[in-house]
């Protein structure tokens, strides 16, 4: 689990690891952040797949083609991949927790600085990545853009799976507010790299019970193997140390 991963990969427990708790209390407001913007091309999604770990779709990156800019980002980030933490029932299942609230779940857009040659080049520098992290709360009136995403499930059910994933905007699954919280951390997966601005959206997105349960639908074995549920594949939160975590509202 977690807690030994630090055994293979020792950055994991280095000082600017993620997930963190974001308390208002210990949140710096700063007026110089500016809004971030993405601009998104349909067709550079390629395709969605379980990998046992999550349920990811991939993007074409091979050029400027989707990409985030502004905020606290000194210049264009690429999108690489999206993909999603959940936990094994609604009431828990985000990485990052604000004001001691855990959500269901957590979306993650991953993009990467093309300043440098390559993404696996871009893992390895402190401004290299770019994560814009968005909040799933299972609610009543769920965001209806996440059906695309859900609809392909039953074709992933199992690790290895893929399936054709054409002409999807991630960007209809933003919500209204563009108010975030930023500070620098890292992957919440091994080997943990230091590498990542986190730009972590205020606003939840509305998802229902049953979409969430979809998630949950999913098996972290290949086909051949028993089903196991893939269900809470959330880091725990890590200390925060001396970092500043800024809000743009």
């Amino acid at each position: 689990g977690p807690d030994q991963w630090h055994k293979n990969y020792p950055i994991a427990k280095g000082r600017h690891q993620s997930p963190i708790e974001i308390n208002n209390r210990e949140v710096h407001y700063d007026r110089s952040l500016l809004p971030w913007f993405a601009s998104y091309d349909p067709g550079a999604a390629k395709t969605i797949l379980n990998n046992g770990k999550t349920c990811r779709v991939v993007f074409d990156d091979s050029f400027n083609r989707s990409v985030l800019r502004g905020g606290p980002l000194p210049g264009v980030y690429r999108l690489r991949q999206l993909h999603f933490h959940w936990g094994s029932s609604d009431d828990h299942g985000s990485e990052h927790v604000v004001n001691g609230v855990r959500y269901a779940g957590e979306l993650h857009l991953v993009h990467w600085n093309p300043k440098y040659s390559n993404y696996l080049d871009a893992v390895r520098r402190t401004d290299g990545i770019a994560v814009l992290a968005i909040f799933l709360q299972v609610g009543k009136t769920p965001k209806p853009e996440m059906k695309r995403i859900l609809e392909e499930i039953n074709g992933i059910k199992t690790k290895g799976k893929e399936a054709p994933f054409p002409n999807f905007d991630p960007s209809i699954l933003f919500p209204k507010s563009h108010d975030y919280w930023t500070y620098h951390g890292s992957f919440t997966t091994p080997p943990c790299e230091e590498c990542i601005t986190w730009i972590v959206l205020r606003e939840p997105i509305v998802v229902s019970s049953d979409q969430m349960a979809k998630l949950r639908s999913l098996s972290k074995n290949a086909e051949n193997e028993p089903d196991l549920p893939l269900v809470d594949n959330w880091r725990p939160t890590q200390p925060r140390y001396f970092r500043m975590v800024s809000a743009s509202f």
